[in-house]
């Protein structure tokens, strides 16, 4: 069973920087999707970028293509989130999850019920 756990959030003022981690135990990442998503109050979750080692395919949603840098650490199982430019839109909780190959090649997001998931971790931007 692979299991995720997401680190790192916190508060930090508009302009400034986060990077969030996400352990994955069970399986290793290199040879699955895996991606970050994040939902606020009241809205859908939604994706924020993807990451398929084995194939070095990354995916961005637009409103954080140039901010967000999503990278991989093949040996301790650990996927980042680097956060640069934060604004107060970024505010919500970030989860990592994962799927098949074939997500991140295709660059589609997938629905909360697929894969597996973390518990998240908060962010949170002030102006």
């Amino acid at each position: 069973q692979m299991q995720l756990t997401e680190s790192g959030g916190g508060s930090v003022q508009a302009g400034g920087s986060l990077r969030v981690s996400c352990e994955v135990s069970g399986y290793r990442i290199s040879g699955v999707c895996v991606g970050w998503f994040r939902q606020s109050p009241g809205k859908a979750r939604e994706g924020v970028a993807l990451s398929l080692a084995s194939k070095g395919k990354t995916v961005y949603a637009d409103s954080v293509k140039g901010r967000f840098t999503i990278s991989q650490d093949i040996g301790t199982n650990t996927v980042y989130l680097q956060m640069n430019d934060l604004k107060p839109e970024d505010t919500a909780m970030y989860y990592c999850s994962t799927e098949a190959p074939s997500y991140c090649l295709s660059g589609s997001w997938w629905d909360p019920a697929l894969g597996f998931w973390g518990q998240g971790t908060q962010v949170t931007v002030s102006s």
